[in-house]
């Protein structure tokens, strides 16, 4: 239903006044003291007008008009009126989707403004069909709430209840899941719980939103355990239930869970699980919740009956690292630790490198064990690349940028075939040439400057060449790292595609591959670290780190003709019965026959 057939509600508890501005005339609102929300008599529209939404806004205490912190649509930017939406109209056709749990599923994670030229949702739908043959499962979005600007990473959020509207509005949003859903495919939403952006953020007129006395990287803190933050955790769960019900999205990854400072016994992610699985159980399909955390705590993936917060996964930053290190040699910063040539083996069989070990780059011990008994390794989100990887590098650069073909191949067989819930960054399978920077919008020219020099300052305390860094304000830094969707139908890109395709359809053959259980994944680090064998019962991956001939003698004995390999890419050689795979080259080997052979 819409704010104006409710009246105009609205949450500000320690206000005097609260009146509603809608065609150019003000309204006073009541207060229920009790709550703290105040409301209207409900506005009778006309039909021609309610179809069209009813464009309104709040002044508080005098104030204002600011827009509707639960505002479904922003169509003059996030500092002019709201408009009213109904998404209860949307004609939906996904009757027959059930959904799919995401744990274990393959998920592409991609941004609106840059998966296609047009930078729209429902350009994006035209591109369903391929990513169902690709063998995707999921399709995760970078955040598409309302921001300041016209393109941004969409981290700069400020009114977490509509839909960015560039990209196409609520409607547009509706479209998309509904394409996704008829192709096959669920969906899964970035959200920003964590902070807000630095313009338009009108939450603190209406009441206590933030923290005084806390902030993390990107702004204030969400007021989760103070006073008056019962409103304020209602605010993230609402918003939360919108997605998943008004929206039919499947999921939810939750940004940068650990900058969410909660005190209380119920914290915010449990209390957030527990609805969620409310919700899902009346809407009778799977809905998920994925975390990025940078705690290493696996209480967050326990069950809430092991005392855990009960989320269905979170993003393994330790693989990334791990498998970066051992596939471009980069050491510096967070990555120094990486360096040991055991810590890819470990992070595959442990689930995280780092489980109470001593971090250089923190320069204190961090993390503790995950209970490889009870908890799945498919709770991990594991990936060679995603966007915080690839655009927070001085210059955006792929993989793809300097890594050969072999390299590449690795990276897509290690993230694909092992136990974990493997993730895509959107042109990785095409080994895309586009970079994917940083790039904003601000309409204002002291946070733009500010946001570059920035930029630039923080890459220099990394050593990283300034000249290098481009400008995020810049048009052509976001202009560039738009996908060249042509590219991957030639050379290089579509060799590299059809080995994605072949490795997806080689997880989905053989079961041993996805079994989640750690005690059915067993790894070798080869004598110097320049090699790996990943035993998975009847199948077995043996990968050449390095650019040298690397022999894997005796394996398996049992071993008679290639016909034994099920994939393989690079050049691979037998001897004796020994088998030679040369530089940068990989073989998976199973107990039947298989023709698939990229050399």
């Amino acid at each position: 239903m819409t704010a104006a057939r409710h009246g105009f509600p609205v949450w500000a508890p320690a206000a005097q006044s609260v009146e509603v501005v809608v065609g150019g005339k003000r309204r006073p609102l009541a207060k229920d003291e009790a709550t703290g929300w105040w409301r209207g008599d409900a506005l009778a529209a006309e039909p021609a007008a309610e179809s069209a939404g009813v464009d309104y806004g709040f002044v508080v205490d005098g104030k204002g008009p600011f827009p509707d912190p639960r505002s479904r649509r922003q169509p003059f930017g996030v500092h002019d009126l709201s408009r009213d939406f109904d998404p209860g109209v949307f004609d939906w056709t996904d009757g027959t989707w059930r959904g799919r749990p995401i744990p274990g599923s393959v998920i592409y994670e991609l941004h609106i403004g840059t998966f296609t030229d047009e930078g729209t949702l429902d350009a994006a739908a035209g591109k369903l069909d391929y990513l169902h043959d690709l063998g995707v499962d999921f399709v995760e979005l970078l955040p598409v709430n309302a921001f300041n600007g016209i393109y941004n990473w969409g981290y700069d959020g400020v009114l977490w209840y509509a839909v960015h509207e560039q990209y196409g509005g609520p409607e547009g949003y509706q479209r998309f899941v509904d394409a996704c859903h008829n192709a096959g495919l669920g969906v899964i939403q970035d959200v920003v719980y964590n902070h807000l952006g630095p313009s338009g953020n009108y939450l603190p007129e209406f009441g206590p939103y933030l923290r005084s006395d806390s902030a993390n990287t990107w702004g204030s803190s969400l007021n989760l355990d103070g006073p008056g933050s019962d409103g304020v955790r209602e605010y993230i769960i609402d918003n939360a239930e919108m997605w998943l019900r008004d929206y039919h999205v499947d999921g939810l990854r939750l940004d940068a869970v650990h900058a969410m400072v909660d005190s209380r016994a119920v914290n915010i992610l449990e209390e957030l699980e527990v609805r969620v699985a409310e919700l899902s159980r009346r809407l009778g399909r799977p809905l998920g919740l994925i975390a990025e955390s940078d705690l290493n705590d696996p209480r967050l993936i326990a069950s809430r009956d092991a005392g855990g917060d009960g989320l269905d996964g979170q993003w393994s930053d330790d693989f990334h690292h791990a498998l970066h290190v051992a596939l471009t040699g980069e050491t510096t910063g967070y990555y120094a630790d990486f360096a040991d040539p055991h810590a890819l083996a470990k992070t595959i069989t442990s689930g995280f490198f780092h489980d109470g070990t001593y971090s250089s780059f923190r320069r204190r011990h961090h993390g503790r064990p995950i209970d490889t008994d009870t908890t799945p390794a498919s709770r991990l989100v594991v990936f060679s690349q995603d966007h915080d990887q690839i655009g927070n590098r001085a210059a955006g650069d792929r993989l793809a940028a300097t890594l050969d073909d072999g390299q590449l191949a690795i990276a897509a067989v290690l993230t694909l075939l092992g136990p974990n819930t493997p993730m895509l960054f959107m042109g990785e399978e095409w080994a895309a040439s586009t970079p994917w920077q940083f790039f904003t919008s601000h309409p204002e020219p002291e946070l733009g400057d500010a946001t570059a020099t920035g930029r630039i300052a923080e890459f220099a305390r990394m050593g990283w060449d300034e000249s290098a860094v481009p400008n995020p304000q810049d048009p052509a830094t976001f202009e560039r790292s738009k996908l060249r969707w042509d590219e991957r139908l030639t050379g290089r890109h579509a060799r590299i595609l059809e080995f994605y395709r072949a490795v997806i359809a080689l997880r989905r053959a053989r079961p041993e591959l996805t079994d989640a259980r750690f005690a059915t994944i067993d790894v070798e680090t080869l004598p110097g670290g320049d090699g790996l064998i990943v035993r998975r019962r009847h199948t077995a991956i043996l990968v050449n780190l390095s650019a040298e001939p690397r022999q894997f003698p005796g394996f398996p004995p049992e071993l008679a003709e290639p016909d034994d390999i099920l994939l393989s890419f690079g050049r691979h050689s037998f001897e004796d019965g020994k088998l030679t795979l040369h530089g940068h080259s990989l073989a998976v080997i199973g107990q039947s026959r298989g023709d698939w052979s990229y050399d």
